[in-house]
């Protein structure tokens, strides 16, 4: 069995999230504290007592999730299990920089730092209205990239996340998007839902914020990670600390390639995924990606316990 550790992406906060990690592990609650320190704020008391709206607002859900999902990397490793038992490491978006900080490529403090940078610009690099992101079911990546290209009429419109082969999210300016919303659903898609989100994330018109990003990253020691990263907008291994710092930038702009991703681990032997941190929309992805695949859920003192059981 070879398993790979893959990050959760934004949409899977939640209040309360690595609450009973910190209370059972001091090296989980010792994560949430640092987090707090870099930021100069208490996200920790966002994450657990805090409004659901608060934390979805993407410059907080971005670091957030990542404090979580090194919670639990740190709960792991207090019950003997390391970075090493994976052969891979991944991310959904901003999970990518959750993957990194896990193998200790970027140290905690500097993840969530550029994680707060990261969510600003992205919220700031279109004014708030004027974007939009719709997840079309149904048609696989092609159809979807005809259909965003169709919609396009001249503005940015293209496809965005590459989930899995019943779901590829489009991106770009409003009108362009609720049209590819209502081409999709004319070539045959059976939904094109629009997202509740407040940017249209890796699509052009995040350059700005790709912009800002190449800057933070300038200053950022970035080391090679324990394990390889399967990058996102490369869907293949990388390692070079020059080479991720470069893919990070593109990252802002360029397609998430989460099902390809999946299908490069699974081609190099991959077949267990655990899913660290909060929610368990990434396992969903997997299992419509490749039945044969296995995965689990680790966010909870409890799924730790499970990993070691036996």
């Amino acid at each position: 069995m070879t398993i790979a550790f893959v990050f959760p992406g934004q949409g899977a906060q939640t209040i309360g999230m690595g609450k009973a990690l910190a209370e059972a592990y001091p090296a989980a609650k010792a994560v949430f504290d640092e987090v707090d320190t870099a930021l100069g704020e208490a996200l920790s008391q966002l994450i657990w007592e805090g409004d659901i709206e608060t934390l979805t607002l993407t410059q907080n859900a971005q670091p957030a999730l990542m404090a979580t999902s090194l919670a639990v990397m740190r709960a792991l490793e207090a019950e003997g299990v390391s970075i090493d038992k994976a052969a891979f490491v991944a991310g959904h978006s901003l999970g990518e920089y959750s993957a990194l900080a896990a193998a200790g490529a970027i140290s905690v403090a500097d993840t969530a730092r550029l994680l707060r940078t990261r969510g600003q610009a992205m919220q700031s690099a279109v004014p708030v209205g004027e974007g939009a992101m719709a997840a079309i079911l149904g048609l696989d990546l092609e159809a979807v990239r005809a259909v965003a290209e169709e919609a396009a009429q001249g503005e940015v419109c293209q496809a965005a996340n590459d989930n899995d082969p019943t779901q590829v999210v489009v991106s770009g300016a409003k009108a362009a998007v609720e049209r590819a919303a209502e081409i999709a659903k004319e070539k045959g898609a059976k939904r094109a839902v629009m997202l509740p989100v407040s940017a249209p994330f890796h699509c052009a018109l995040m350059q700005p914020a790709a912009d800002v990003m190449a800057e933070a990253l300038a200053d950022v020691a970035i080391k090679s990670p324990a394990v390889p990263l399967i990058a996102n907008v490369r869907a293949d291994a990388v390692r070079d600390p020059d080479e991720i710092r470069k893919l990070l930038v593109e990252q802002v702009t360029g397609s998430v390639r989460w099902r390809e991703s999946v299908q490069t681990m699974a081609a190099k032997g991959v077949t267990e995924f655990w899913e660290i941190g909060a929610g368990k929309a990434l396992s969903g992805m997997i299992r419509k990606i490749d039945r044969s695949l296995t995965s689990r859920q680790v966010g909870t003192p409890e799924d730790v316990a499970a990993t070691t059981a036996g």
